[in-house]
């Protein structure tokens, strides 16, 4: 495509720059990391709710799964079923860790190839699985995988976009996460008729997006301010001309070399990032982490054929049902791509809090009334449900699936950011391992009491984004402090005194109000 020429956002004339086809190509193959983790999301549940699995892994489970009067809320109840998911979550919030380090050391473009041979590996131990521990053995490979990918894949994107687009550039990953989990809804589909081994090519389908990502990263440039920050300011120069597509650069290399001098002398990103000036990003980084997964998303894309067959679906209509919820889910991501750097990310956060409160609390109740522990639900109120279903997905898609990953990529100075954006991937799969792990055992006992459970937490996500979240819509990053932080009512009270004693003064003193 011909570059557009665009002048960097927020009102800064001086930093020019052009869309340049090397910037989209760049992101959109980086952000194959992202269908790497939405493939293993979408993938899950369905090859669970398959009898060919169950039998071979978890027979205990088969049995219950075709008792006559077993309860709905519990026929899948099963702790090494629940691990089967979320192993891989506990690999990577170890992984991402190490991913922190690499993506400093080695720079973001190694720290992606890694997380595509990690996810190759997972892959193939699952496809030829013999028994539970290489099962097992599989996910923990593919968690490092997505540890290494969740880290360097959203910082990459981040630092070489320019800030007017970068909302949007930043969702393809969030994009591609939704488009992996409809790819892998629509495999499972398919592969439930391939007996006795259709999982086996359910599994195995993980190598492909995770070649293609190892394939793509060999063309893709580093990032300038990864070269920069390990010396190599002629290399980050010259890739600061291709990306902008420009040779005007010289105000936002200046930029990159005083952020990077910055982070040089402030040697502990760890310790930096305990300091009270660093606190409003590290707690709106984790706390949207949070947020992102108790929502109840994961819920949904896990387990929607299950749940699906929970309510009465048969198994290959919990398999389309989960098609068609997956399907929603892309085409809903498309609204945030085309809008977030246009309308802002307070604005969107807010609305979609609201449309899931009101779906989570409908399909609480109709399953309350309707769906007993031995029944049938009807129907017509099975289909209601799903459409319910859908109207929560859509809001999660446009707002706290993709702004949960792009607002701690772009909110963290250049010197806590690798350690900051740990923390925040790291809260995220610790969150996601407790949702994965705990609910189909908080389902038998909860019941439909369970969408209530994450209706409360939408209405403090929701209260949380209207009140303490800042606006961080075309902002460049290395300004942010300045401009968002020192600005904001209340977090601009953790910037009035130098708690930099000892430490690196990071950001000039904000004006006096």
């Amino acid at each position: 495509m011909a570059p557009i020429v665009i002048a960097k956002s927020g009102g800064d004339p001086d930093l020019p720059a052009k869309l340049t086809t090397q910037v989209i190509v760049c992101s959109v193959i980086a952000a194959f990391g992202g269908l790497m983790f939405g493939y293993d999301i979408g993938i899950s549940g369905g090859v669970t709710s398959m009898d060919d699995f169950l039998i071979k892994f978890f027979p205990t489970v088969y049995v219950k799964k075709h008792q006559v009067k077993e309860n709905n809320y519990c026929k899948y109840n099963n702790q090494y079923l629940q691990l089967f998911t979320s192993s891989l979550y506990l690999a990577a919030i170890v992984a991402s860790y190490f991913a922190s380090m690499a993506c400093k050391k080695f720079g973001r473009k190694p720290t992606i190839q890694a997380a595509s041979i990690f996810f190759v590996a997972g892959a193939i131990l699952n496809t030829a699985a013999k028994d539970l521990g290489m099962l097992i053995a599989g996910r923990l490979c593919l968690g490092a995988g997505v540890g290494f990918g969740n880290q360097a894949v959203p910082l990459f994107i981040s630092e070489i976009a320019p800030a007017k687009y970068r909302g949007g550039l930043n969702i393809c990953f969030q994009f591609l996460i939704t488009v992996g989990i409809l790819c892998a809804n629509l495999i499972n589909y398919g592969t439930s008729r391939l007996h006795p081994n259709g999982w086996r090519v359910s599994l195995g389908g993980a190598a492909v997006p995770a070649l293609f990502l190892l394939i793509g990263s060999i063309i893709i440039v580093e990032t300038p301010t990864s070269l920069i920050e390990r010396g190599k300011k002629d290399k980050g120069l010259e890739t600061l001309k291709k990306i902008r597509g420009v040779d005007n650069v010289d105000k936002e290399f200046e930029e990159l070399l005083h952020a990077t001098e910055l982070a040089k002398q402030a040697k502990h990103s760890y310790r930096n990032l305990m300091k009270r000036s660093s606190r409003p990003q590290l707690i709106c980084g984790t706390i949207l982490q949070v947020f992102q997964q108790f929502t109840g998303i994961n819920v949904i894309m896990f387990y929607a054929p299950v749940l699906f067959q929970t309510m009465g679906f048969g198994g290959d209509a919990s398999l389309l049902s989960a098609v068609v919820t997956g399907l929603v889910n892309v085409l809903s991501t498309l609204v945030a791509i085309f809008t977030v750097d246009k309308i802002g990310r307070k604005k969107l956060l807010v609305q979609a809090a609201i449309q899931m409160l009101i779906a989570q609390t409908i399909v609480g109740a109709v399953l309350a009334v309707h769906l007993k522990s031995t029944n049938a639900m009807p129907s017509n109120y099975a289909i209601f449900v799903v459409i319910l279903i859908c109207l929560f997905v859509s809001g999660f898609a446009w707002s706290w699936g993709p702004l949960g990953w792009l607002i701690p990529s772009e909110i963290f100075p250049l010197e806590t950011r690798n350690a900051g954006f740990f923390f925040a991937v790291s809260m995220n799969m610790v969150c996601t391992f407790l949702v994965a792990q705990a609910f189909l055992s908080m389902l038998c006992s909860m019941r439909s009491g369970i969408f209530f459970f994450f209706v409360v937490w939408i209405i403090i996500m929701g209260t949380f984004a209207i009140f303490l979240l800042p606006e961080t819509k075309g902002i460049p990053i290395d300004e942010m402090n300045e401009r968002v932080w020192k600005k904001h009512w209340f977090w601009k009270r953790y910037f009035d005194d130098d708690d930099g004693k000892g430490d690196v003064e990071i950001q000039a003193k904000p004006e006096e109000n």
